[in-house]
Formats: C-alpha cells, sequence, structure tokens
C-alpha cells in the first residue's frame, strides 16, 4: 500500500479518533489506528472493543490500495512535529515507513487483518436530527453523568427516539438532567420498547465529531445493544451501558409553591462569587429567596464567608435552600448567557426544577446542611 496524505488534513483526522484509542491495553493492536484507502477516498478507523469509530480523511491520493495499521502515538507525533506539507506512507508486511522531502521514518506496525472490526452505518431504519442541536442535547446532559459510579446506567445518557422528536437524560443520583428537541424519523424507528443508554465517552465523541456541522444532518439509528451515528465525516458506533436507567420521571415534583426568573449571566456570575469561600467540608451555598432580591451565603471554618446579593422578580412566600454550588455551575455554563431560566421551588428540603423555554429541564436536590 502507498498513499500521499496532506499533513495537516491526516493530523486532523487523527485528533479526531485519538479520543477513542486507549492510552493502554492488553490488546496492543488497539493502541494504533487502521488506514483504508481505496480509489474512492480514505477512511482512518479506531476501536477500544466498546466504542469505534470511522472518519473520513480529506487530503490523501491512493497510489496503491489497501490496508495499514498506523502506531497511534508514533504517527501522532510525526504529524505535529513535521514541517512538511505532503508525506508519503508505505508499508509491507511487517514495516511503515512516513517520507517527508526532509525526514524519513521507519517504524514497526501490525497487520491490518490483526484489527478488530469497526462496524459502519448500514441502517434503514433511524432518525434524523440536525447537528447544532445533538450538539446541545448532548453537552446540556452528559456533565449530569456518573463516570465513576458502579450503577453502571448512571455512566451514560438515556436515549429516547418516538416520532418526532429526540430526548437525552443523564443523572448521578443527586441531579438530572432532560432536554428534548424535534426529530424524524426514519421507517418505524423507535426506542419505546428498550432504554438505551449510551455511554458518555461515545456521546462526547459524537459531540466532537460535530464541531463546525451544526447545520448538518445526522442519523441516529438504536438497537438493544448498539448505537450507530452518522454524521458528514464520520461514523461513530458503541455498545451501549447495561443496568437499569432510574425511572427518571418520578423525580419531577407534581407542584411548585414558588416560583422565579432568572438571567443566565447574571446568576452564574452570583453562584460562581458565593461558592468561592466553600471548601470540601463545607462545599453549600444558602440561596435565600425574598424582598425583590436572592442573598447567597456561604461560610466555611478556616476560609471565609461570602454574601452575595441579585435583584430578581419574586413575589413568593420567603424560602432558603442550600445547593451544591458546582450543580449549578455545571449547568449554567451550557446555556445561553443572555437567555432566562426559571426556578420553581417547593421548600428547602424538596428537589428544586430549572427550566428554559427551549426544552431543557434541570433538577436538583437539595443540601441539608447545619451552620
Amino acid at each position: 500500500m502507498r498513499v500521499t496524505c496532506n499533513r495537516q488534513d491526516l493530523l486532523s483526522a487523527f485528533q479526531m479518533v485519538s479520543g477513542v484509542v486507549p492510552a493502554r491495553s492488553t490488546k496492543p493492536i488497539l493502541l494504533n489506528v487502521k488506514l483504508v484507502a481505496t480509489p474512492e477516498g480514505a477512511t482512518l478507523l479506531a476501536t477500544d472493543l466498546e466504542v469505534g469509530i470511522r472518519c473520513k480523511v480529506a487530503g490523501l491520493v491512493v497510489h496503491d490500495p489497501g490496508q495499514l495499521v498506523l502506531p497511534m502515538a508514533r504517527v501522532s507525533a510525526i504529524l505535529r512535529e513535521s514541517s512538511d506539507e505532503q508525506l508519503e506512507m508505505e508499508t509491507d508486511e511487517s514495516r511503515l515507513q512516513i517520507r517527508g522531502q526532509r525526514s524519513r521514518f521507519n517504524l514497526a506496525t501490525e497487520s491490518a487483518l490483526e484489527f478488530p472490526e469497526v462496524p459502519d452505518f448500514e441502517e434503514s431504519e433511524y432518525h434524523k436530527v440536525s447537528g447544532g442541536l445533538l450538539r446541545t442535547l448532548i453537552r446540556r446532559t452528559v456533565f449530569s453523568t456518573d463516570v465513576e459510579s458502579t450503577r453502571y446506567a448512571l455512566n451514560g445518557l438515556l436515549v429516547e427516539l418516538e416520532g418526532n422528536r429526540v430526548s437525552l437524560i443523564g443523572t448521578d443520583g443527586r441531579r438530572l438532567a432532560v432536554m428534548r428537541g424535534s426529530a424524524t424519523a426514519v421507517g418505524n424507528h423507535s426506542t419505546k420498547d428498550f432504554t438505551p443508554v449510551v455511554p458518555a465517552k461515545a456521546m462526547n465523541l459524537i459531540d466532537r465529531n460535530l464541531q463546525g456541522q451544526e447545520a448538518e444532518e445526522v442519523q441516529l439509528a438504536l438497537r438493544p445493544n448498539r448505537i450507530m451515528v452518522r454524521c458528514a465525516g464520520a461514523v461513530v458506533s458503541s455498545r451501549l451501558v447495561e443496568g437499569r436507567f432510574p425511572r427518571y420521571q418520578e423525580v419531577f415534583p407534581g407542584r411548585f409553591e414558588s416560583k422565579v426568573v432568572v438571567n443566565v449571566r447574571d446568576f452564574l456570575q452570583s453562584v460562581k462569587q458565593a461558592a468561592i469561600v466553600t471548601n470540601e467540608e463545607s462545599r453549600g451555598v444558602d440561596f435565600s429567596f425574598g424582598d425583590g432580591k436572592l442573598t447567597l451565603v456561604a461560610e466555611a471554618a478556616e476560609v471565609g464567608q461570602s454574601q452575595v446579593e441579585l435583584p430578581v422578580s419574586y413575589d413568593g412566600k420567603p424560602v432558603t435552600i442550600t445547593f451544591n454550588p458546582r450543580y449549578l455551575i455545571d449547568m449554567l455554563r451550557v446555556l445561553n448567557e443572555e437567555s432566562t431560566i426559571a426556578l420553581e421551588l417547593i421548600d428547602d428540603k424538596s428537589a428544586a426544577v430549572f427550566r428554559t423555554d427551549d426544552g431543557y429541564t434541570y433538577v436538583v436536590m437539595p443540601l441539608t446542611r447545619e451552620r
């Protein structure tokens, strides 16, 4: 096999698939990526046996079609450090040569036949959604997962696809993020008969591949054991997370006593300021609503105290509720700073609900804290 590639284009493809290649593995072949070159074009493949990606490579000329395995770390370093615009790659059964105008590298390589299969998108039933919306869905929910939990279903996002609606749901047991949007079903594609949970790693990979493709159409197909996603430049596949996802619908309070609407930017700034004096032992911030303002107070021994006031339109009964500020900062950071968010409260012991006007809901459990 012999190809000539644009160095920057191949480097971009390497960066796109790098999130899949494991840092270490008992299967050394997984520390590589596979390049498949045909007269029609070239594709870069990577997998950790759970998540896989097929990424199109631009700027590559195929002189002799074939397949070759590229050592991820070494070839990435060559692509980053080389000053050549074009590089030529050629391989035999065990050696890989990379040649530039003023450099040459001879690397050991493995057989392309040993590289695991990475599935392509061959689905006839799926949902179509815009790339921009899917990025929003992922970014507003994936941060609320718990990748270290022994409850495996909390390691990913629940995906619901039915009719003209797509929903992503994430939770770590202390907070819940739900985002809904419009989608179009092709065939009879639906997830109503099962609860597919997609690993957070796969969702972050999809998000990265959608960068700059907000106006592009994305195709999502879900099966009882796998998700397949096709966008303009790549196909991402992943096994689903095992385990039962919590009955998230039961988390939403059936009523609320008070409601306040706040500007996202102002609210985020206030929470970040109040959180400055918190620490691991005293990480709660008291949110006191009343008299047309919100007062945020935090106090930590050997650190100090903070008090921040934010004018709000609030006409309910006075209430003070304590939150972990990180849970609010995580949520507010993924919203449009110029938008508003509504907060619905019952009392200081019940879950608080945040809602936007574009289909996003965030539920947070308060902290119990003694002063």
